[in-house]
């Protein structure tokens, strides 16, 4: 007796897989039953048990071949991809394979944003140096100049200025407290064609100041012969008339003019990480506040200050003074026209901030001009160009040192013409 129902017999079955079966058709083929959500089907057309029958998809919208549902596992294909591959896999039409990357423009496109980066960081830094540049002395103010020769000279004062400084700052760089401001030292660079030259100008040096029209005023004022001491014009009529007594006792046409004050200079040496030198001698100067060892060394902003103005320790004074003074300036370009000074920002922008802030220039200087002048210093303290004294002949008899007038002569001379300096100096 047959127990399967109506329509379900092993006769009828046909090709259909069911329980107990032996066929070797996958379960998977056989029609699952599923609840039609749509009209009722016509009359006669009931599929088993009165269920209506389905329609056959394959993407689960009722879209596919008109022999039924197909579960793709009778030709070991998934979801209708080759290899058991979902959407998206080779060959399905729908996806194209990523492009390899373009890495000679990736390249392209990093230089050229690098290169903006930096064009636009170099031009905001100009524009911020430039602008904290203190342009106070006009040159345009000095009367009866001498014509200007080759190359340029540039007038580098230091300054006992105290301004700005605290009462602590002052006495910690042993700097008095001193009204107004007078030069400590004095010195004319030439750059040109050749070597750059570096000369001295003892401030106790024997001058005719000439005439000269006030720099605020403007009142004139006659040629009296008078004679004194070179740092003495300064102190008279500021930066313009010190220019115009060099001018005048010189022949020499100073181009700029470039000044720095105490706290300056110290706050240019600490900011730059120190200057290395090789102090000749043990040094000490309760005036200056030097107490130096000698041998090779770092000095800081106030063991630097204290260097730079020690005479009275010193067997030759104001002259080997200036000699100190030479080989420290140099030695400070030298520092700061290093990779790791330009190259770091945290070490350029405080030196480049604390060196502009306490310059004082003339009208006419550019930073060009100033990054020339400290690549001169450079040249001068790497062994390319000279450093001298203004030849001295004797004392005159106010105690003044009286410049060698044959000397001075060859050395202007060739200073104008930008030759190479024969004349050695003191």
């Amino acid at each position: 007796m047959n127990d399967w129902p109506e329509g379900f017999s092993g006769d009828n079955r046909g090709s259909r897989y069911g329980r107990g079966s032996s066929s070797a058709q996958p379960e998977s083929a056989r029609v699952m039953r599923q609840v039609r959500r749509g009209p009722a089907a016509p009359p006669g057309q009931a599929g088993y048990g009165g269920v209506p029958p389905q329609p056959s998809y394959v993407d689960g919208a009722g879209h596919g071949p008109a022999g039924g549902y197909d579960s793709g596992y009778n030709t070991g294909q998934v979801y209708g991809t080759p290899g058991g591959r979902g959407p998206g896999g080779p060959g399905d039409g729908r996806y194209e394979p990523r492009p390899a990357p373009d890495w000679r423009r990736r390249i392209k496109v990093t230089a050229i944003t690098v290169a903006a980066v930096l064009v636009v960081t170099g031009v905001g830094t100009y524009f911020w140096a430039d602008s904290k540049l203190n342009r106070e002395v006009d040159l345009s103010k000095v009367i009866d100049r001498p014509e200007a020769g080759e190359g340029t000279n540039y007038l580098i004062v230091g300054s006992d200025s105290r301004k700005g400084m605290s009462a602590e700052e002052k006495k910690k760089l042993h700097t008095g407290s001193a009204e107004g401001k007078r030069t400590d030292s004095m010195m004319i660079l030439h750059t040109g064609g050749g070597a750059p030259t570096l000369v001295s100008l003892p401030r106790d040096s024997n001058v005719t100041i000439p005439s000269f029209k006030g720099s605020d005023s403007g009142k004139f004022y006659p040629a009296t012969g008078r004679q004194t001491k070179l740092n003495a014009a300064y102190a008279e009529d500021g930066p313009e008339l010190l220019v115009r007594t060099v001018e005048a006792n010189t022949g020499l046409h100073i181009d700029h003019y470039v000044e720095i004050g105490f706290a300056g200079f110290a706050n240019i040496v600490d900011a730059v990480g120190g200057v290395e030198m090789d102090i000749p001698q043990d040094i000490k100067d309760t005036k200056s506040g030097a107490d130096l060892k000698k041998g090779r060394q770092t000095l800081n902003g106030e063991q630097a200050l204290a260097f730079v103005r020690t005479r009275y320790a010193l067997a030759g004074s104001d002259l080997d003074r200036t000699k100190n003074q030479q080989k420290f300036l140099s030695a400070l370009a030298n520092q700061v026209a290093t990779p790791s000074t330009i190259l770091n920002p945290f070490r350029l922008y405080p030196t480049m901030g604390a060196g502009l802030d306490s310059l004082v220039v003339d009208k006419d200087m550019g930073l060009y001009d100033l990054a020339s002048m400290f690549w001169a210093m450079k040249g001068v303290s790497g062994g390319d160009g000279k450093s001298m004294n203004m030849p001295i002949a004797g004392n005159t008899a106010n105690g003044n040192l009286q410049w060698d007038t044959a000397k001075v002569k060859t050395l202007v001379e060739q200073l104008k013409n930008d030759e190479t300096v024969t004349v050695s100096g003191n």
